[in-house]
């Protein structure tokens, strides 16, 4: 079944813990609302399983419509349902990152930037120095247990969200956490900067080809998602003014083979299909599709995903309304 109390804390950094790489090490963040709750987030650096080097993206400049959904900076714990069209994570089906694109560190070794714990601390280090940066961590909540003492800040009462990384497509005993829209990271809002940043962990014995419903792994021979040679590069969004909606979406062929678009579909953010033309895209080139058939490119932000002959997700993007703002302009990704 699930993980159970998904959400997202809304909080500030005030302090963090490094705890090495011995036994199940975790990177500690304490964290405060508004209303002076104190809480521990526990970020996983260390697998239990093997391989146990944790898999990690971190975006800089995070452009995601999850962005608009979000509760109030330093609002506390919101619980969330693990479905589409909320602030809830997925980070297959919300298209939040290229699976292809995450690399590997290992939990903490001497020296500087070569480690987890350091990617971490680059990020919540200047959280904490800077009260104006809003944190959301997504994962389970544990506590609160009034009669408990915080084992690491020692605050009370012990308090806090852990399982801040993928949760679908786990194998052995952590099958039961598998779910959909129920996937952990972090998030930090830069107010004086206008941006984002991001990270997003995984482990490296999770898939990334989940079933829809259970978020179990699919036992298949597909690539993982990204490193298909057909890949979306750009979509003309109706931003919603009076002007005809005028949508397509730009598929590009990466390969040195031409690629037959038999049985390929797009989905657009409420999972209406798009079944591809029947024809060949040459190496190299580029492919308009119109849009039509109840597939929808809305100027509030959205997904766009791309599905093989299988029905498996392979590629997708996402877009803001912001970068849809401009009626008739292209968004390239």
């Amino acid at each position: 079944m699930p993980i159970a109390s998904y959400g997202v804390l809304a909080g500030r950094a005030v302090d963090r813990r490094r705890e090495g790489a011995v036994g199940t090490p975790h990177y500690q963040i304490h964290l405060t609302d508004d209303a002076g709750t104190d809480y521990r987030a526990a970020v996983n650096a260390l697998s239990q399983q093997s391989p146990p080097d944790l898999r990690y993206l971190a975006d800089d400049d995070f452009r995601h419509p999850l962005t608009q959904l979000l509760p109030a900076a330093g609002s506390g714990w919101t619980a969330l349902e693990s479905h589409a069209g909320t602030a809830s994570l997925d980070y297959i089906r919300a298209n939040m990152f290229l699976p292809s694109a995450m690399r590997i560190l290992p939990p903490d070794l001497p020296g500087v930037d070569n480690d987890l714990a350091d990617l971490l601390d680059h990020y919540v280090q200047r959280a904490i120095a800077d009260p104006t940066m809003a944190v959301y961590v997504f994962g389970q909540r544990f506590g609160p247990e009034p009669s408990v003492r915080d084992p690491v800040f020692h605050f009370r009462p012990d308090n806090g969200v852990h399982d801040i990384h993928m949760n679908q497509g786990n194998s052995g005993r952590f099958q039961v956490d598998d779910g959909v829209w129920q996937d952990g990271g972090l998030l930090f809002e830069v107010p004086a900067e206008s941006r984002w940043f991001a990270v997003f962990l995984a482990f490296q014995s999770q898939s990334w080809h989940t079933d829809d419903t259970t978020g179990h792994t699919i036992e298949t021979e597909a690539l993982v998602p990204g490193d298909t040679p057909l890949r979306i590069v750009a979509a003309l969004v109706h931003s919603g003014g009076a002007a005809p909606s005028t949508e397509s979406v730009t598929l590009l062929n990466t390969s040195p083979g031409p690629v037959d678009l038999a049985g390929w579909q797009l989905a657009d953010q409420q999972g209406h299909r798009l079944p591809l033309p029947a024809q060949t895209v040459a190496p190299g080139t580029t492919l308009a599709v119109a849009g039509g058939d109840g597939f929808h490119l809305g100027g509030h932000g959205g997904a766009i995903t791309l599905l093989d002959p299988t029905g498996l997700s392979v590629h997708g993007v996402a877009y803001t309304a912001e970068q849809s703002r401009r009626e008739g302009w292209t968004i390239a990704f």
